[in-house]
């Protein structure tokens, strides 16, 4: 068996699903316990985060799908139920985190309200009838909230409790989000809407906005969407908001392309795909050591040589795309590599699931499996992508 077989990812997807599952579905509060350490035992039972909670749901509906098992899409339907009762406040908007039941953070989010339209039109698809109607609720609120019709993007930070509150602050990060969950949303209902808004966000990102930054991804902006070069140049390691150039999202970027050339065909796609791919390997792949170092300077010297789960995940899943799309070897020889350092070093083979991240030398920093908001939901969308790529899914 190979890391291209759908044996192989298929038992994948079930690993990760081991894992987690039952013991991440909370029957006390609803919704899931995402805080779990390499053993699988639980640290915090309380905090509920908005993209745990969303990633929980898309896992177990993917899983659904994959297995048509039952008990996964049960756990999807819980999951959306706890999202729609508590994570939804009165006005329409998402909480950020909950303690338990209750608002620790309120704040709206485009990046997690960007994981609740991926949630639930990944459960759509998987089949629960409930979820249908959310996906448009919850276009309607990005549309009327976070939409910039005159810059085509969408805001990122939205103060609690008042919507004209708007935080300054930009990000591609929380587009490149939503442009994902509009594609699955176009998959669930075939709304021509959700794949215009997908198109668009992958277009002003990865040609209008990228021709201002040598044809690379930068992570952050201004409100009038001019690049901040210094935003955050003081804490590189800051967990959702980075400095420096992310290979991971090159990568990321490169695998959506792929998915929406599929859906609407136009040259660039493929070439910018590409591209952006290239780009990733030439500057991060570690010949030496293996994986992907996490980010660069604009001057393009490696800034943290830290491997994420994510990062070699979405890798995975765009040389897969690629191989597939394009008939070259090279991409497939590229996936097999990163299956390798991933098997090799993220993947724990004594209690299941992922790494979180890993020095340069493939070691861990601390005994987390699964802070929030990781779910896995990365690894287990890559093979799900692979699987596609390769006509099994």
């Amino acid at each position: 068996m190979t890391y291209r077989d759908s044996a192989f990812l298929k038992s994948q997807i079930k690993n990760i699903m081991t894992f987690y599952d039952p013991v991440v579905v909370d029957h006390d509060y609803g919704g899931f316990i995402n805080q779990l350490k390499d053993d699988g035992s639980i640290y915090d039972r309380m905090t509920k985060h908005l993209v745990g909670t969303c990633r929980f749901i898309y896992n177990y509906a993917t899983a659904a799908v994959v297995f048509g098992d039952d008990h996964y899409l049960d756990a999807a339907k819980h999951g959306i139920a706890f999202l729609q009762q508590h994570h939804r406040q009165e006005d329409g908007g998402y909480a950020w985190v909950l303690n338990g039941r209750d608002i620790e953070d309120g704040t709206r989010h485009c990046y997690g309200h960007a994981f609740v339209l991926l949630a639930v039109s990944a459960a759509a698809k998987a089949g629960v009838a409930d979820a249908i109607p959310a996906i448009d609720e919850i276009y309607a609120l990005l549309e009327n909230r976070f939409w910039e019709a005159d810059q085509q993007l969408y805001v990122d930070v939205i103060h609690e409790g008042d919507w004209a509150k708007i935080d300054p602050y930009r990000g591609q990060n929380a587009n490149m989000h939503m442009c994902e969950a509009m594609l699955v949303a176009y998959e669930a209902t075939r709304d021509i809407k959700y794949l215009d808004r997908a198109y668009q966000l992958a277009k002003t990102i990865c040609v209008d906005l990228a021709s201002k930054t040598d044809g690379m991804i930068w992570e952050h902006y201004r409100s009038d969407w001019s690049v901040d070069w210094d935003y955050n140049r003081d804490d590189p390691k800051n967990l959702f908001r980075p400095y420096g150039y992310l290979p991971g999202h090159f990568v990321e970027w490169a695998k959506l392309l792929v998915i929406l050339n599929r859906h609407r065909l136009e040259s660039w796609m493929i070439g910018r795909a590409q591209e952006l791919f290239g780009i990733a390997v030439q500057k991060a792949w570690d010949p030496e050591n293996g994986g992907l170092h996490y980010t660069f300077g604009p001057d393009g010297a490696i800034l943290d040589t830290d491997r994420y789960y994510w990062v070699m995940s979405e890798a995975i899943a765009a040389a897969a795309s690629l191989g597939a799309e394009t008939g070259d070897p090279d991409y497939w020889r590229w996936y097999d590599d990163f299956w390798a350092y991933s098997d090799r070093c993220l993947i724990d083979h004594n209690y299941g699931g992922w790494f979180r991240v890993l020095d340069i030398n493939g070691k861990a920093y601390d005994d987390l499996k699964s802070p929030p908001a990781k779910t896995d939901y990365h690894p287990l969308s890559a093979c799900y992508t692979a699987l596609q790529a390769i006509g099994d899914a």
